[in-house]
């Protein structure tokens, strides 16, 4: 696997952190999971930039945004209990069906 990959990967965890640290953080009224988000996301965009040297941006960013929505998504379904219908999940898989597809062709 080439290291690129690795990074795309960890910016993609570290955005998913970013983004669930923005729930807890409610208006960046408290501290810590305010602060975190700034964190999380330095590290994420940090690692996209890496990841840009070696990797088409349209490809590069395409996966990091559609696999940290889909993520996050998820994540919003499982543990914060939101809604969840047919229509959310046939969306995120259409997500996930594009990231492949611009992976592949």
């Amino acid at each position: 696997m080439k290291l690129y990959w690795l990074y795309l990967a960890l910016g993609i965890v570290f955005e998913v952190l970013g983004t669930v640290c923005m729930k807890y953080a409610e208006g960046f009224t408290k501290l810590w999971p305010s602060v975190l988000v700034f964190v999380f996301y330095g590290l994420s965009l940090g690692l996209l930039v890496l990841v840009l040297e070696k990797m088409e941006v349209s490809i590069a960013y395409a996966v990091w945004a559609g696999a940290g929505t889909a993520l996050i998504a998820a994540i919003g379904i499982v543990f914060f209990k939101e809604p969840v219908s047919a229509v959310k999940v046939v969306s995120i898989l259409l997500i996930v069906a594009g990231i492949i597809g611009l992976e592949l062709f």
